[in-house]
């Protein structure tokens, strides 16, 4: 049966997974972000991407931060995607989340025609609605703006988060001409702004776990045609974003919200290590220089 089509837009967060001082995931700070967001304006909430380590995690911690987060979009009726990989990581999903944010594989390079035909049989078995990972400076694939729009055309899959590193020819030509009912999101947090201003539906945005409201506000001002507005914000929200991505993802975010005192610790889990003191302070003048003038 094909899964419904659900309808993406808007600011939606890949969640971090905080951890505690022992070790452990900090399942209650692990809502209250997501709380926070949701009350921030927020459209929706997706746990288990590359953002919330879920490589690191075992499998007991990955259903309990699914099952944590799921109850408060329930609750609050936003979208929740889950990260995900093959099948029957996919089945587990049936009931438990809104869609599920599946990479394009990754090392293999199985080519443009590979790409598609997985896709075809995961949007045929998947119990939820698929949203495309592609970002080809990770994966080493490379998709044309014809591939996307014929993964994008499939039954069952309805968004991509569109992490290219660029607003290149492709990105132009995708937007220029999508399939009914399918939604680029930016995956690229530097460039959302632009990617708005192209018709983007919205974007998947590890950067807005600080001042969420800020860019619900750079969405919503593109929206509206609010050009000027959206430029000067957009500006000072890629600054924002470039400070955070200043070393390895999801490092300095835990870094601001550990020392705003939102987590208890700003702890990740190897390969990854804490970002370095000084990205943290550059970031969080970075943060200062997004709030809104009174």
């Amino acid at each position: 049966m094909e899964p419904h089509r659900i309808g993406l837009s808007g600011v939606h967060i890949p969640l971090i997974t905080p951890f505690a001082a022992d070790g452990s995931v900090a399942y209650e700070a692990l809502e209250a972000l997501a709380v926070d967001a949701l009350d921030a304006g927020a459209a929706g909430l997706v746990v288990l991407g590359t953002t919330g380590e879920p490589a690191a995690l075992d499998e007991a911690e990955r259903a309990a931060v699914t099952e944590v987060v799921g109850a408060v979009c329930r609750a609050r009726d936003a979208v929740f995607t889950v990260g995900a990989g093959g099948a029957q990581a996919l089945a587990v999903l049936d009931g438990a989340a809104d869609a599920a944010l599946v990479t394009v594989p990754a090392f293999v390079r199985p080519g443009e025609a590979g790409v598609l035909a997985h896709f075809t049989r995961l949007a045929a078995d998947s119990p939820v609605p698929l949203v495309v990972y592609h970002i080809p400076y990770r994966t080493g694939q490379a998709l044309g703006a014809a591939t996307l729009r014929r993964i994008g055309a499939l039954p069952g899959v309805v968004g991509v988060k569109l992490a290219v590193g660029s607003v290149d020819a492709d990105t132009v030509g995708l937007l220029a001409d999508l399939p009914p009912g399918f939604a680029v999101l930016a995956g690229d947090d530097l460039l959302l702004s632009p990617l708005l201003a192209l018709g983007a539906a919205g974007g998947i945005l590890a950067s807005a776990h600080l001042a969420t409201e800020r860019f619900v506000a750079l969405d919503a001002a593109w929206r509206a045609g609010r050009v000027e507005e959206a430029r000067e914000l957009g500006h000072r929200l890629a600054g924002l974003s470039a400070a955070v991505f200043t070393e390895p993802n999801p490092t300095v975010v835990k870094g601001v919200l550990h020392a705003r005192g939102r987590i208890p610790t700003p702890d990740v889990r190897l390969p990854l290590l804490p970002a370095a003191k000084e990205s943290v302070e550059a970031a969080l003048a970075a943060l200062e220089r997004v709030r809104p003038t009174p």
